[in-house]
């Protein structure tokens, strides 16, 4: 009779389509990059309690895993290859639920090209854990690098900031959206962009091809530019009105101007901030456009260090913590 880790085993063979998989029934994997090409190698996990709620989903549970990862490549212009999973499941964790987690990453890893590898299960008496290994590949040379913001370039981000900094504040009261007058389409936007990030790795060739500097947004705006900036030894000035806001967003902060803090902040965004120099600005934009993906223009490089947000009267805006973190 197989054991319940050969039961657990089971359930994911469907998603190592990957011929180096060996269906799952070896130690180890084995990827030959394709030619002429560097590997990009991402880890990143989420904790139960910390990064989605005890009542989440299963199967949302594991496309956010596969997604934080995804994003990361997206920013440095790199197609993924396939992935590692590690689960760590506590006793109260039945076959179901693992069931249910198996299926949503595989829908995620068909949707986005990137079979499962292999990994490895075990038993742990705090909440979930899913840590993913990313594998992905650019053209030899050509990773989009954190630190390679020049002088003079354009910041820019894609997609939306802030909505799942609101999101997860609704997730913890509900009674939010009344005050901050949403609707219901509108607060359940802001949840689903906590629940399932939206990684813009239809985007990556455009970063690839057109960026000087790029990383994914999962820390907050702020407080990534400033690790971007500090990584290319030069400053940024960013102009807050120009910060691409959902309806959703814009509607909370009616009601509530403090909140563009934790929309500036927050963190969780999985969007992709890049900078590109002047006359490459519009073949990105147009190139990002036809994947489906929009870029807007935020501000601007200089020399020196440091970032600063100014808003609409020009005046610097002041943060109590420009970055989330986990210590």
């Amino acid at each position: 009779m197989p054991s319940g880790e050969e039961r657990i085993i089971d359930l994911f063979r469907p998603l190592a389509r990957h011929p180096g998989a060996f269906g799952l029934i070896d130690d180890c994997a084995a990827v030959t990059p394709p030619p002429g090409t560097d590997l990009v190698l991402k880890a990143d996990a989420i904790v139960g309690t910390v990064h989605f709620f005890a009542d989440d989903p299963a199967g949302d549970v594991a496309r956010k895993a596969l997604r934080v990862n995804l994003s990361d490549l997206a920013a440095k212009g790199a197609k993924p290859i396939g992935f590692l999973l590690s689960l760590a499941l506590p006793g109260n964790v039945g076959m179901e639920w693992i069931a249910a987690f198996a299926r949503g990453l595989g829908q995620d890893a068909e949707n986005y090209g990137c079979p499962l590898l292999g990994g490895d299960t075990d038993r742990t008496p705090g909440p979930v854990v899913v840590s993913i290994a990313l594998f992905g590949s650019v053209p030899t040379g050509t990773m989009v690098k954190r630190g390679g913001a020049k002088v003079g370039d354009r910041v820019v981000v894609s997609g939306t900031i802030g909505d799942a900094a609101l999101g997860v504040r609704l997730c913890q009261d509900a009674s939010l959206a009344t005050r901050w007058r949403l609707s219901k389409v509108q607060a359940k936007h802001l949840t689903s962009r906590y629940r399932l990030p939206q990684p813009r790795n239809a985007a990556a060739e455009a970063v690839r091809q057109f960026a000087n500097a790029g990383m994914d947004v999962s820390d907050g705006l702020a407080g990534d530019l400033d690790k971007m900036c500090r990584a290319s030894g030069a400053s940024a000035t960013i102009h807050a009105e120009r910060v691409p806001l959902s309806d959703a967003a814009r509607a909370a902060m009616a009601a509530d101007p403090s909140l563009i803090e934790p929309i500036l902040t927050g963190g969780d965004d999985y969007e992709i901030l890049a900078t590109v120099e002047d006359a490459k600005l519009e073949p990105l934009r147009q190139a990002a456009a036809a994947a489906g993906v929009t870029f807007t223009e935020i501000g601007r490089i200089a020399g020196g260090e440091g970032t600063r947000f100014l808003d609409g009267d020009g005046k610097v805006l002041a943060f109590k913590q420009a970055s989330y973190s986990h210590f």
